[in-house]
Protein backbone atom coordinates (compact mmCIF):
# COMPACT_ATOMS: atom_id res chain seq x y z
CA UNK A 1 0.00 0.00 0.00
CA UNK A 2 1.45 3.45 -0.77
CA UNK A 3 0.67 6.29 1.96
CA UNK A 4 0.36 9.56 2.27
CA UNK A 5 1.74 10.22 5.75
CA UNK A 6 0.69 13.95 6.72
CA UNK A 7 1.62 15.95 9.81
CA UNK A 8 2.42 19.76 9.99
CA UNK A 9 5.72 18.82 11.71
CA UNK A 10 8.52 16.73 10.35
CA UNK A 11 10.45 16.94 13.29
CA UNK A 12 9.47 15.28 16.97
CA UNK A 13 8.65 18.16 19.18
CA UNK A 14 5.92 16.02 20.85
CA UNK A 15 3.51 12.81 21.55
CA UNK A 16 1.88 13.46 17.94
CA UNK A 17 5.12 13.51 16.31
CA UNK A 18 6.55 10.62 18.30
CA UNK A 19 3.57 8.85 16.98
CA UNK A 20 3.95 10.08 13.25
CA UNK A 21 7.59 8.91 12.65
CA UNK A 22 6.28 5.29 14.81
CA UNK A 23 4.04 4.68 12.13
CA UNK A 24 5.99 5.48 9.85
CA UNK A 25 8.86 3.04 10.88
CA UNK A 26 6.13 0.31 11.53
CA UNK A 27 4.34 0.73 8.41
CA UNK A 28 7.28 0.36 6.19
CA UNK A 29 8.37 -2.59 8.14
CA UNK A 30 5.24 -4.18 7.30
CA UNK A 31 6.15 -3.17 3.93
CA UNK A 32 4.47 -0.52 2.67
CA UNK A 33 5.52 2.59 1.16
CA UNK A 34 5.13 6.01 3.25
CA UNK A 35 5.27 9.44 1.43
CA UNK A 36 5.54 12.52 3.98
CA UNK A 37 3.80 15.24 3.12
CA UNK A 38 4.27 18.58 6.14
CA UNK A 39 6.08 22.05 5.93
CA UNK A 40 9.44 22.98 5.63
CA UNK A 41 11.75 23.52 8.54
CA UNK A 42 14.79 24.24 9.40
CA UNK A 43 14.46 21.27 12.45
CA UNK A 44 13.13 18.91 9.64
CA UNK A 45 14.83 15.55 9.53
CA UNK A 46 15.77 13.82 6.47
CA UNK A 47 12.94 12.69 3.90
CA UNK A 48 13.06 9.15 3.65
CA UNK A 49 11.14 7.14 2.02
CA UNK A 50 11.86 3.04 2.05
CA UNK A 51 15.33 3.21 4.21
CA UNK A 52 16.29 5.85 1.09
CA UNK A 53 16.45 9.60 1.12
CA UNK A 54 14.56 11.35 -1.29
CA UNK A 55 15.23 14.95 -0.59
CA UNK A 56 13.47 16.03 -3.66
CA UNK A 57 10.03 15.60 -1.93
CA UNK A 58 10.45 19.23 -0.17
CA UNK A 59 8.98 20.18 -2.90
CA UNK A 60 5.52 19.13 -2.03
CA UNK A 61 6.36 20.97 1.18
CA UNK A 62 4.38 23.81 2.73
CA UNK A 63 6.47 27.05 2.55
CA UNK A 64 7.54 28.01 5.73
CA UNK A 65 5.48 30.56 7.38
CA UNK A 66 7.81 31.21 10.56
CA UNK A 67 10.13 28.70 12.23
CA UNK A 68 8.26 28.51 15.88
CA UNK A 69 7.29 24.98 16.61
CA UNK A 70 4.26 26.42 19.03
CA UNK A 71 1.60 29.11 18.26
CA UNK A 72 1.91 30.85 21.21
CA UNK A 73 5.72 31.56 19.99
CA UNK A 74 4.53 32.36 17.17
CA UNK A 75 1.94 35.28 18.19
CA UNK A 76 4.60 37.09 19.50
CA UNK A 77 6.48 37.59 16.20
CA UNK A 78 6.50 40.06 14.18
CA UNK A 79 5.18 39.39 10.38
CA UNK A 80 4.95 41.19 6.90
CA UNK A 81 1.59 41.27 5.84
CA UNK A 82 2.25 38.48 3.00
CA UNK A 83 3.04 36.22 6.30
CA UNK A 84 0.01 37.13 8.00
CA UNK A 85 -2.06 36.41 5.07
CA UNK A 86 -0.16 33.34 4.20
CA UNK A 87 -0.70 32.31 8.23
CA UNK A 88 -4.79 33.02 7.74
CA UNK A 89 -5.25 30.96 4.64
CA UNK A 90 -3.06 27.94 6.99
CA UNK A 91 -6.16 28.26 9.86
CA UNK A 92 -9.10 28.71 7.36
CA UNK A 93 -7.87 27.43 3.89
CA UNK A 94 -5.07 27.00 2.07
CA UNK A 95 -4.94 27.22 -1.77
CA UNK A 96 -1.38 26.17 -1.78
CA UNK A 97 -1.55 23.02 0.21
CA UNK A 98 -4.81 21.83 -2.02
CA UNK A 99 -2.46 22.33 -5.03
CA UNK A 100 0.78 20.61 -3.19
CA UNK A 101 -1.15 17.62 -2.55
CA UNK A 102 -3.07 17.13 -5.30
CA UNK A 103 -0.05 17.74 -7.14
CA UNK A 104 1.78 14.78 -4.71
CA UNK A 105 -0.96 12.42 -5.00
CA UNK A 106 -0.91 12.78 -9.14
CA UNK A 107 2.75 12.19 -8.89
CA UNK A 108 3.15 9.22 -6.34
CA UNK A 109 -0.30 7.78 -6.42
CA UNK A 110 -1.43 6.89 -2.86
CA UNK A 111 -3.97 4.61 -1.90
CA UNK A 112 -5.21 6.66 0.90
CA UNK A 113 -4.08 9.82 2.83
CA UNK A 114 -3.57 9.31 6.56
CA UNK A 115 -3.31 12.63 8.34
CA UNK A 116 -1.67 13.62 11.85
CA UNK A 117 -2.05 16.91 12.31
CA UNK A 118 -3.01 19.35 9.66
CA UNK A 119 -5.24 22.51 11.64
CA UNK A 120 -3.52 26.01 11.87
CA UNK A 121 -0.28 25.06 9.91
CA UNK A 122 -2.16 22.98 6.65
CA UNK A 123 -5.55 23.46 6.68
CA UNK A 124 -8.21 20.85 5.81
CA UNK A 125 -8.06 21.99 1.99
CA UNK A 126 -6.26 19.47 1.50
CA UNK A 127 -8.85 17.23 2.81
CA UNK A 128 -10.73 18.33 -0.37
CA UNK A 129 -7.86 17.81 -2.50
CA UNK A 130 -7.71 14.12 -2.09
CA UNK A 131 -11.11 13.35 -2.22
CA UNK A 132 -11.40 15.61 -6.14
CA UNK A 133 -8.66 12.82 -6.69
CA UNK A 134 -10.77 10.22 -5.70
CA UNK A 135 -8.32 9.10 -2.32
CA UNK A 136 -9.68 7.68 1.06
CA UNK A 137 -9.05 10.10 3.93
CA UNK A 138 -8.08 9.09 7.45
CA UNK A 139 -7.57 11.14 10.10
CA UNK A 140 -6.24 10.25 13.65
CA UNK A 141 -7.31 12.75 16.43
CA UNK A 142 -4.85 13.72 18.77
CA UNK A 143 -6.68 16.87 19.85
CA UNK A 144 -10.15 18.49 20.12
CA UNK A 145 -9.35 20.98 17.17
CA UNK A 146 -12.75 19.74 15.35
CA UNK A 147 -14.74 20.95 18.48
CA UNK A 148 -12.73 23.67 20.51
CA UNK A 149 -11.27 26.63 18.96
CA UNK A 150 -8.38 26.03 21.23
CA UNK A 151 -8.63 22.30 21.00
CA UNK A 152 -8.12 21.88 24.88
CA UNK A 153 -11.78 22.01 25.79
CA UNK A 154 -10.08 24.29 28.60
CA UNK A 155 -9.34 28.21 29.48
CA UNK A 156 -7.08 28.82 31.86
CA UNK A 157 -9.34 31.24 33.77
CA UNK A 158 -12.35 29.39 34.27
CA UNK A 159 -11.33 25.29 33.75
CA UNK A 160 -12.99 22.64 31.77
CA UNK A 161 -15.37 24.25 29.29
CA UNK A 162 -17.83 22.73 26.25
CA UNK A 163 -19.28 25.87 25.27
CA UNK A 164 -18.52 25.33 22.00
CA UNK A 165 -19.29 22.31 21.58
CA UNK A 166 -22.68 22.96 22.78
CA UNK A 167 -23.25 25.50 20.05
CA UNK A 168 -21.79 28.63 21.76
CA UNK A 169 -19.47 29.84 19.70
CA UNK A 170 -18.92 33.17 20.82
CA UNK A 171 -18.05 31.99 24.25
CA UNK A 172 -14.51 31.55 22.94
CA UNK A 173 -14.27 35.30 22.13
CA UNK A 174 -15.88 36.08 25.04
CA UNK A 175 -13.61 34.27 27.46
CA UNK A 176 -10.40 34.78 25.56
CA UNK A 177 -9.67 31.12 25.24
CA UNK A 178 -7.17 31.60 22.65
CA UNK A 179 -3.75 33.35 24.14
CA UNK A 180 -6.02 34.97 26.54
CA UNK A 181 -7.06 37.50 23.65
CA UNK A 182 -10.13 38.51 22.14
CA UNK A 183 -8.68 38.99 18.61
CA UNK A 184 -6.32 35.36 18.27
CA UNK A 185 -9.69 33.65 19.78
CA UNK A 186 -11.81 35.68 17.35
CA UNK A 187 -9.85 34.35 14.49
CA UNK A 188 -9.58 30.91 15.50
CA UNK A 189 -13.20 30.44 16.38
CA UNK A 190 -14.01 31.60 12.85
CA UNK A 191 -12.00 29.00 11.31
CA UNK A 192 -14.27 26.73 12.98
CA UNK A 193 -17.10 28.38 11.86
CA UNK A 194 -15.60 28.46 8.12
CA UNK A 195 -14.86 24.50 8.80
CA UNK A 196 -18.29 23.67 10.09
CA UNK A 197 -19.88 24.93 7.29
CA UNK A 198 -17.34 23.27 4.88
CA UNK A 199 -18.36 20.14 6.92
CA UNK A 200 -14.59 18.88 6.59
CA UNK A 201 -15.52 15.88 9.27
CA UNK A 202 -18.28 14.67 7.37
CA UNK A 203 -15.54 14.43 3.83
CA UNK A 204 -13.02 12.25 5.71
CA UNK A 205 -13.74 8.18 5.43
CA UNK A 206 -12.40 7.63 8.70
CA UNK A 207 -11.26 8.73 12.12
CA UNK A 208 -8.83 6.38 13.99
CA UNK A 209 -8.75 7.78 17.91
CA UNK A 210 -6.55 7.07 20.79
CA UNK A 211 -8.95 7.77 23.26
CA UNK A 212 -12.50 6.46 24.54
CA UNK A 213 -13.56 9.80 26.05
CA UNK A 214 -12.87 11.72 22.72
CA UNK A 215 -14.95 9.17 20.54
CA UNK A 216 -17.71 9.89 23.20
CA UNK A 217 -16.92 13.31 22.15
CA UNK A 218 -16.41 13.07 18.92
CA UNK A 219 -20.28 11.20 18.67
CA UNK A 220 -21.51 14.59 20.72
CA UNK A 221 -20.37 16.66 18.03
CA UNK A 222 -22.10 15.00 15.37
CA UNK A 223 -19.47 12.18 14.12
CA UNK A 224 -21.39 9.01 13.23
CA UNK A 225 -20.33 6.03 15.36
CA UNK A 226 -19.22 4.37 12.44
CA UNK A 227 -16.69 6.42 11.57
CA UNK A 228 -15.16 6.53 14.75
CA UNK A 229 -12.63 3.62 15.41
CA UNK A 230 -11.06 3.35 18.61
CA UNK A 231 -7.17 2.32 18.86
CA UNK A 232 -4.88 3.25 21.58
CA UNK A 233 -1.80 4.66 20.48
CA UNK A 234 1.06 1.76 20.32
CA UNK A 235 4.69 1.81 22.48
CA UNK A 236 7.70 1.39 20.55
CA UNK A 237 9.06 -1.18 22.92
CA UNK A 238 12.67 -1.03 22.09
CA UNK A 239 13.77 -2.21 25.20
CA UNK A 240 12.30 -5.95 26.36
CA UNK A 241 11.39 -6.43 29.64
CA UNK A 242 13.90 -3.82 31.20
CA UNK A 243 15.75 -3.62 34.29
CA UNK A 244 14.29 -1.21 36.61
CA UNK A 245 14.71 -0.25 40.33
CA UNK A 246 12.55 1.80 42.69
CA UNK A 247 13.97 4.56 43.86
CA UNK A 248 12.01 7.06 46.49
CA UNK A 249 10.85 9.75 43.71
CA UNK A 250 7.84 10.34 41.85
CA UNK A 251 8.53 11.66 38.07
CA UNK A 252 6.40 14.17 36.04
CA UNK A 253 7.05 14.11 32.05
CA UNK A 254 5.64 16.66 30.04
CA UNK A 255 4.70 19.98 28.98
CA UNK A 256 4.73 22.45 32.03
CA UNK A 257 1.05 24.27 31.38
CA UNK A 258 -1.70 25.04 33.43
CA UNK A 259 -3.63 22.55 32.37
CA UNK A 260 -1.67 20.02 33.47
CA UNK A 261 -2.58 20.22 37.23
CA UNK A 262 0.59 21.38 38.02
CA UNK A 263 -0.07 23.77 41.21
CA UNK A 264 -2.03 20.97 42.13
CA UNK A 265 0.63 18.23 42.36
CA UNK A 266 3.16 20.77 43.89
CA UNK A 267 0.62 21.58 46.51
CA UNK A 268 0.84 18.26 47.70
CA UNK A 269 4.20 17.50 47.31
CA UNK A 270 5.14 20.66 49.55
CA UNK A 271 3.38 19.12 52.48
CA UNK A 272 5.33 16.00 52.09
CA UNK A 273 8.62 14.40 52.86
CA UNK A 274 8.78 12.38 49.78
CA UNK A 275 10.32 13.44 46.82
CA UNK A 276 9.47 14.99 43.28
CA UNK A 277 11.38 15.20 40.21
CA UNK A 278 9.55 17.36 37.07
CA UNK A 279 11.32 16.68 33.37
CA UNK A 280 9.25 19.31 30.76
CA UNK A 281 9.31 22.95 29.45
CA UNK A 282 7.08 25.60 28.78
CA UNK A 283 6.47 28.03 25.96
CA UNK A 284 5.21 31.07 27.61
CA UNK A 285 6.90 31.22 30.57
CA UNK A 286 4.76 29.03 33.32
CA UNK A 287 7.81 27.28 34.29
CA UNK A 288 8.96 30.66 36.27
CA UNK A 289 5.36 30.71 37.82
CA UNK A 290 5.68 27.05 38.87
CA UNK A 291 9.50 27.03 40.29
CA UNK A 292 8.51 30.52 42.33
CA UNK A 293 5.24 28.60 43.78
CA UNK A 294 7.62 25.75 44.72
CA UNK A 295 10.16 28.16 46.38
CA UNK A 296 12.51 26.42 48.82
CA UNK A 297 11.31 22.90 48.92
CA UNK A 298 14.46 20.65 48.99
CA UNK A 299 11.71 17.63 47.82
CA UNK A 300 10.46 19.54 44.52
CA UNK A 301 13.37 19.39 41.74
CA UNK A 302 12.90 20.89 38.21
CA UNK A 303 15.23 18.74 35.24
CA UNK A 304 14.08 20.81 32.47
CA UNK A 305 13.79 19.60 29.00
CA UNK A 306 14.93 16.37 28.23
CA UNK A 307 15.02 13.83 24.77
CA UNK A 308 13.82 10.44 25.73
CA UNK A 309 16.77 8.73 25.94
CA UNK A 310 17.34 11.29 28.85
CA UNK A 311 14.00 10.48 30.73
CA UNK A 312 14.50 7.05 29.94
CA UNK A 313 16.83 6.49 32.95
CA UNK A 314 14.38 8.45 35.21
CA UNK A 315 11.29 6.19 34.19
CA UNK A 316 13.37 3.37 34.62
CA UNK A 317 14.31 4.31 38.80
CA UNK A 318 11.44 6.47 39.61
CA UNK A 319 8.79 4.81 42.02
CA UNK A 320 6.21 5.79 40.17
CA UNK A 321 4.90 8.75 38.13
CA UNK A 322 2.17 11.06 38.08
CA UNK A 323 -0.12 12.60 35.63
CA UNK A 324 -2.19 15.56 37.51
CA UNK A 325 -4.42 17.09 34.30
CA UNK A 326 -7.00 18.65 34.91
CA UNK A 327 -8.35 18.85 31.11
CA UNK A 328 -9.16 16.36 29.52
CA UNK A 329 -6.02 14.93 28.61
CA UNK A 330 -6.63 13.19 24.90
CA UNK A 331 -4.04 10.38 25.30
CA UNK A 332 -0.96 11.05 27.24
CA UNK A 333 2.26 9.30 25.87
CA UNK A 334 3.69 10.11 29.09
CA UNK A 335 1.62 7.52 30.82
CA UNK A 336 2.17 4.19 28.49
CA UNK A 337 5.78 5.21 28.50
CA UNK A 338 5.89 4.83 32.31
CA UNK A 339 3.76 1.38 31.82
CA UNK A 340 6.51 0.54 29.49
CA UNK A 341 9.08 0.99 32.17
CA UNK A 342 7.00 -0.90 34.75
CA UNK A 343 5.40 2.07 36.88
CA UNK A 344 2.82 2.45 38.45
CA UNK A 345 0.94 5.79 37.50
CA UNK A 346 -1.20 8.01 39.90
CA UNK A 347 -3.44 10.56 37.75
CA UNK A 348 -6.34 12.35 37.96
CA UNK A 349 -9.68 10.03 37.47
CA UNK A 350 -11.22 13.06 34.67
CA UNK A 351 -11.15 12.57 31.05
CA UNK A 352 -9.35 10.10 29.30
CA UNK A 353 -7.28 8.77 32.41
CA UNK A 354 -10.14 7.48 33.87
CA UNK A 355 -10.03 4.49 31.12
CA UNK A 356 -6.32 4.56 30.94
CA UNK A 357 -5.24 4.15 34.71
CA UNK A 358 -7.21 0.80 36.16
CA UNK A 359 -7.57 1.72 39.82
CA UNK A 360 -5.47 -0.65 42.16
CA UNK A 361 -3.83 -2.72 39.00
CA UNK A 362 -2.06 -0.39 37.16
CA UNK A 363 -1.90 2.77 39.38
CA UNK A 364 -4.32 5.14 41.95
CA UNK A 365 -6.54 8.01 40.80
CA UNK A 366 -7.42 11.13 42.57
CA UNK A 367 -10.27 13.08 42.71
CA UNK A 368 -10.19 16.04 40.06
CA UNK A 369 -7.69 18.83 41.90
CA UNK A 370 -7.70 17.60 45.12
CA UNK A 371 -4.71 18.29 46.79
CA UNK A 372 -5.32 15.96 49.71
CA UNK A 373 -6.69 13.20 47.96
CA UNK A 374 -3.21 13.27 45.96
CA UNK A 375 -1.46 13.42 49.12
CA UNK A 376 -2.80 10.31 50.35
CA UNK A 377 -2.47 8.54 47.11
CA UNK A 378 1.31 9.52 46.93
CA UNK A 379 1.70 8.40 50.69
CA UNK A 380 -0.36 4.86 49.95
CA UNK A 381 2.11 4.36 47.35
CA UNK A 382 5.51 4.92 49.58
CA UNK A 383 3.96 3.34 52.16
CA UNK A 384 2.94 -0.07 49.83
CA UNK A 385 5.91 -0.09 47.48
CA UNK A 386 5.88 -4.09 46.51
CA UNK A 387 2.21 -3.03 45.42
CA UNK A 388 3.10 -0.18 43.43
CA UNK A 389 6.02 -2.71 41.97
CA UNK A 390 2.97 -5.50 40.85
CA UNK A 391 0.80 -2.17 39.43
CA UNK A 392 3.75 -1.23 37.23
CA UNK A 393 4.32 -4.88 36.34
CA UNK A 394 0.92 -5.10 34.93
CA UNK A 395 1.16 -1.89 33.07
CA UNK A 396 3.86 -3.35 31.22
CA UNK A 397 1.47 -6.35 30.42
CA UNK A 398 -0.67 -3.86 28.71
CA UNK A 399 2.44 -2.45 26.60
CA UNK A 400 2.98 -6.07 25.63
CA UNK A 401 -0.61 -6.48 24.28
CA UNK A 402 -3.17 -3.48 23.94
CA UNK A 403 -0.38 -1.11 23.62
CA UNK A 404 1.41 -3.09 21.33
CA UNK A 405 3.13 -2.56 17.99
CA UNK A 406 1.37 -5.89 16.30
CA UNK A 407 -1.97 -4.74 17.81
CA UNK A 408 -2.03 -1.19 16.53
CA UNK A 409 -0.79 -2.09 13.11
CA UNK A 410 -3.87 -4.56 12.67
CA UNK A 411 -6.70 -2.69 13.78
CA UNK A 412 -5.23 0.13 11.64
CA UNK A 413 -5.22 -2.02 8.17
CA UNK A 414 -8.75 -2.90 9.29
CA UNK A 415 -9.60 0.58 8.60
CA UNK A 416 -7.19 1.25 5.74
CA UNK A 417 -9.00 -1.85 4.09
CA UNK A 418 -12.66 -0.63 4.85
CA UNK A 419 -11.79 2.38 3.27
CA UNK A 420 -10.54 1.13 0.08
CA UNK A 421 -13.60 -0.98 -0.63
Amino acid sequence: MRIILVNYRYFISGGPERYYFNIKELLEKNGHVVIPFSVKSSRNLPIMVQGKERPELEKYFLDIVDDEVYFAQSAKKKKSLRLILKSFSRMFYSLEAKQKMKLLIKDEKPDLVYIIQMHNKISPSIVEAAREMKVPVVHRISDFQYMCPNALFYNDRIGVCEECLRGNRMACVRNKCVLNSAVYSGIKMMAKWMHDIMKVHKRIDAFVVPSEFTCVKLHEYGIPNEKLNHIPTFFNLKEVNPEVSNEPFVLYVGRLEKQKGLITLLKAFKGLDYHLKLIGFSSDGYEDELKAFAGDSKNIEFLGRMDFEQIAPYLKSCLCTVVPSEWYDNFPNSLIESYAFKKAVIATDFGSLQYMVKEGQTGLKFKYADTNDLKFKVQYVFEHQEEAKQMGNNGYQLVETVYSPDAHYKKLMEVFSKVQR
